[in-house]
């Protein structure tokens, strides 16, 4: 009896330190170790794409384990972020962030620019801008920095003209001159692609316009340009997090020569890689 105990309690010993020595960390808020699993939430094309790539490919060689959660709205990756639910995501440009952090409260900090989408204009019923006819209904983002975004679009390319100073946050309000007399129709980013059979036109976000199967470069009837364009997608952390281990790495994976060229390679010209 006493040599069965003896031996049950040298079993037990080795259980729990085989169970102590294969513990894994894994944070959502930043707080690295050499097992952490990072969680990005990512918007699927082409945010999860990339995130994905870099996964697979550069990832284990830095020594970093990417968890990638897809999200179809530009509002749960930052409210999640914010909860701590999240390490970091990425789907956003800096001018859409500036703004959700001064509407909602949050402390969100844009860590490192990946790539563009150019927002383009596209229609089901024209096949150039200056078919656009008179009265013509135009669907737009209804979030304040990508509205403001398309009224530019449709300034640069002169089918309407803005107040002067009008910036990010330009509204139908600021538009100075509609030649075409367009009726604009607000409608959440997510839903414009499919917004093209009601449509005469839509201006969609780049992202969105990839998933719907439409090819910015060559189907838009106008597309934003790269030069000097702050609309740069990148990776976002809750403030204070942006030296933690983990996310440099991240940060320098999605920066790395062999990611432009992917993005390059896959995108065809519909998504940039950031310079």
């Amino acid at each position: 009896m006493k040599l069965r105990n003896v031996v049950g309690v040298a079993a037990l010993s080795v259980l729990l330190a085989a169970c102590g020595s294969s513990q894994t960390a894994t944070t959502n808020a930043g707080t690295e170790s050499a097992d952490t699993v990072l969680k990005v939430g990512a918007s699927p094309v082409p945010h999860g794409e990339i995130l994905k790539y870099v996964k697979d490919n550069l990832a284990p060689a830095a020594g970093l384990k990417l968890e990638v959660v897809e999200f179809t709205d530009y509002v749960q990756p930052n409210v999640q972020l914010n909860e701590g639910k999240l390490a970091a995501n990425f789907f956003q440009h800096k001018p859409y962030l500036d703004d959700f952090n001064a509407s909602k409260g949050t402390k969100l900090s844009f860590v490192t620019p990946v790539h563009l989408e150019p927002l383009g204009l596209y229609s089901k019923k024209i096949t150039s801008l200056q078919a656009l006819p008179s009265g013509a209904s135009v669907a737009v983002p209804n979030d304040a920095t990508n509205l403001g975004r398309a009224l530019k679009l449709l300034a640069d390319n002169g089918v309407i003209t803005l107040k002067q100073g009008a910036g990010t946050t330009a509204t139908e309000r600021d538009v100075t001159g509609n030649p075409k007399n367009l009726a604009f129709k607000p409608l959440e980013a997510a839903q414009l692609p499919r917004s093209l059979d009601d449509v005469d036109a839509a201006v969609i976000n780049g992202n969105y316009a990839i998933e719907a199967g439409l090819k910015p470069a060559s189907q838009a009837l106008a597309l934003e340009k790269s030069e000097g364009n702050p609309y740069v997608n990148g990776l976002v952390v809750q403030a204070g997090h942006e030296k933690d281990a983990g996310i440099v790495t991240l940060g320098k994976l999605l920066q790395d020569p062999k990611v432009k060229e992917f993005i390059k390679q896959k995108y065809q010209g519909s998504v940039i890689p950031a310079q």
